[in-house]
């Protein structure tokens, strides 16, 4: 696996942690959106859809840093829009990680060259790169030429400057799996990134592509096919090895949309990261005063196609905790790819 064993033992000191406390509920990544202006516009992404005076609009760094402290997640995921567009996003950063949380920089990396000075190399920051798939594949998803070459210039420039890095992929309908395996191998192999972060896609209710979007069937078997073409190619995952097992459709799961809560410039978005249904004033609002059983597969009809990570990894990270052995066995033996599929919860 690609995440340390520093923030492995953080974590699951966490977990353990709220379960002595008897919390039912609490967060484990706060996905801190510093605004949602962006310089692509990619096809599967609904944040840029919003008029320019939201557009416009920008947390400061003191608001970030007290969303962090009011959640207490031990991980911080920064994503946007593009956050490398906020002139004080290394402050944001640096408060962060000062505060010892596992700080994850999501970047399109167009401008990650232009401002890698502003950061220090630290165990407690990650640059997470979106990269769809090779070249053609995700010049034409971000709807621009010329953006791969430069995001991998810029992971080669970051990785010989120390820093950590891995890949954030989102998989479409129209992924290829031979494809997204050799791209997967060489992200691992020749760029040498720490490890790929991997989900299918949400349908964005803004997205202007919906028919890209995968259903969960289509899901499961598009993983099962990808895991079964890596088999032995050495790649790393920065993910829990049940996550990934649940991709494949070998566990049942139901998400978990409290253990990566939003703050935005809007507030604290309801329920979760990709559902929006109204903002709460502060985080303890969020969690006492949102309707948590209203969502999920089988409770609402937005919900019934996704797997996506920011739902389902907490799941996996608290059925890794309560279950250790099955975990390591995952880890060990690799994902299952033939087989009977787990029952799904019911629609």
């Amino acid at each position: 696996m690609a995440v340390p064993l520093i923030q492995q033992a953080r974590v699951g000191a966490y977990v353990l942690k709220q379960k002595l406390r008897g919390n039912r509920r609490y967060p484990l990544v706060l996905m801190l959106e510093p605004l949602f202006r962006c310089n692509l516009a990619c096809s599967g992404c609904g944040k840029i859809a919003y008029p320019d005076e939201v557009l416009n609009k920008r947390l400061g760094v003191q608001e970030c840093l007290d969303a962090a402290d009011e959640c207490g997640a031990p991980i911080v995921s920064i994503p946007g829009g593009e956050p490398l567009l906020h002139k004080e996003i290394e402050q944001i950063v640096e408060g962060l990680v000062a505060r010892r949380k596992f700080v994850y920089l999501c970047t399109n990396a167009l401008l990650l060259e232009k401002r890698l000075d502003g950061f220090r190399p630290s165990p407690y920051l990650t640059l997470s790169v979106h990269l769809d798939g090779d070249r053609d594949h995700h010049d034409r998803s971000v709807a621009q030429e010329g953006v791969f070459d430069r995001a991998v210039a810029a992971i080669r420039a970051a990785r010989e400057r120390g820093f950590r890095v891995n890949i954030n992929c989102t998989l479409f309908d129209d992924g290829d799996p031979k494809a997204m395996a050799d791209f997967f191998t060489f992200t691992c192999k020749d760029l040498g990134i720490e490890g790929i972060t991997v989900s299918p896609g949400f349908a964005y209710e803004k997205a202007p592509t919906q028919e890209k979007f995968l259903s969960r069937p289509r899901t499961r078997g598009l993983f099962r096919t990808l895991f079964r073409l890596g088999k032995g190619k050495g790649w790393v995952f920065s993910q829990s090895s049940l996550f990934l097992d649940f991709l494949a459709g070998n566990q049942t799961y139901q998400c978990t949309p409290w253990g990566n809560p939003t703050r935005n410039v809007f507030g604290w978005q309801r329920p979760c990261y990709l559902l929006d249904k109204g903002h709460a004033r502060t985080f303890r609002e969020l969690m006492e005063t949102t309707d948590w059983d209203a969502y999920g597969l089988g409770r609402n009809g937005e919900c019934d196609n996704c797997m996506m990570h920011c739902g389902f990894e907490p799941t996996a990270v608290i059925d890794t905790i309560d279950h250790p052995l099955k975990a390591l066995r995952v880890a060990v033996a690799g994902v299952r790819t033939e087989g009977p599929m787990a029952p799904d919860l019911p629609d």
